[in-house]
């Protein structure tokens, strides 16, 4: 690894994809008892909740928040309002084994958005390293043998999840502009605060349009209040911490290598819930998506 891949930085792009995978699979466990894009406001509501004693100041008059509301509001759309409420969405007709599949393109997708809006160059060692950590994904999926892998079947929901990852990956592209908002930026909590504030107005939106055309109820009870809680604190407010810093230190498109570790991640989880051991499969997924960010990550020689 090189100096940008330091071990800090490795901890903060490794954090979102360990609660992205737990997030996945209570959205599908709790599919049945709210509507997704309700689910989606609920949790950026109280994210919203956790932030405001954090980064309150950011609020105050005269701040970026407020004179750069077209940049905020552009990233609140992105991360908060579109992305999370698409992703529950498509919980619903896919599983979470698929999903994470289907954002495991996201490396792909963070390279075409860069070169093509951003002007950035796309290197062969970043090819590679797509296609390696793409290999390592394919492995946990097919569990090893090919069979499983030609069996699997895609739904809507797995289209919902590539326009998701798209716009996961113009989002993050979104984060590496520094304009006059330097103050808010140097402030977590307030950065985050400034997004969510934007997001929360759409995913309000959004949810109101379900009401209207839906017949949607909630089961209201202790698991959905514990799924709000966790997906409020963790994939929300933590994932989204490290994944703006890891960004912010690594750039969008290494920092995209590590979203593909969530399919493993998931997988493991599942093991540990079953009582099942891990299996060799596991240990070479784990290498090729390893090999593929590591490998994304070398400089060009000057």
């Amino acid at each position: 690894m090189n100096e940008r891949l330091s071990p800090g930085t490795v901890a903060l792009l490794l954090i979102p994809p360990m609660l992205w995978a737990g997030n996945a699979v209570v959205g599908r466990a709790v599919a049945q008892m709210v509507p997704p894009l309700t689910l989606n406001f609920l949790r950026w509501t109280l994210a919203l909740l956790l932030l405001l004693p954090l980064g309150y100041r950011v609020l105050g008059a005269g701040s970026a928040v407020w004179r750069e509301w077209r940049r905020y509001a552009v990233l609140g759309l992105l991360g908060v309002g579109l992305y999370n409420s698409l992703q529950y969405l498509a919980l619903h007709t896919s599983t979470p084994v698929n999903v994470t599949l289907v954002a495991a393109s996201m490396p792909v997708w963070m390279l075409i958005v860069g070169r093509i809006f951003h002007g950035v160059a796309i290197r062969p060692a970043q090819v590679a390293g797509s296609v390696l950590s793409l290999a390592g994904v394919a492995v946990v999926l097919s569990q090893g043998g090919w069979d499983q892998l030609l069996a699997l079947r895609f739904v809507a929901g797995d289209l919902l999840m590539v326009l998701a990852t798209i716009i996961w990956a113009f989002y993050s592209w979104q984060l590496t502009r520094v304009p006059a908002d330097a103050p808010v930026r140097s402030h977590w909590a307030g950065f985050l605060l400034g997004q969510v504030l934007y997001g929360v107005i759409w995913s309000g939106v959004f949810a109101t349009l379900e009401w209207r055309l839906t017949d949607w109820r909630i089961d209201w009870g202790w698991p959905l209040a514990l799924t709000v809680v966790f997906v409020a604190v963790g994939p929300a407010v933590i994932a989204f911490r490290c994944w703006g810093a890891g960004v912010q230190r690594v750039g969008p498109t290494l920092a995209g290598f590590f979203n593909n570790l969530t399919p493993l991640i998931a997988a493991l989880l599942s093991l540990g819930l079953l009582g099942e051991s891990p299996r060799l499969f596991h240990a070479l997924a784990f290498a090729l998506i390893i090999g593929g960010i590591v490998l994304s990550s070398r400089q060009p020689r000057p």
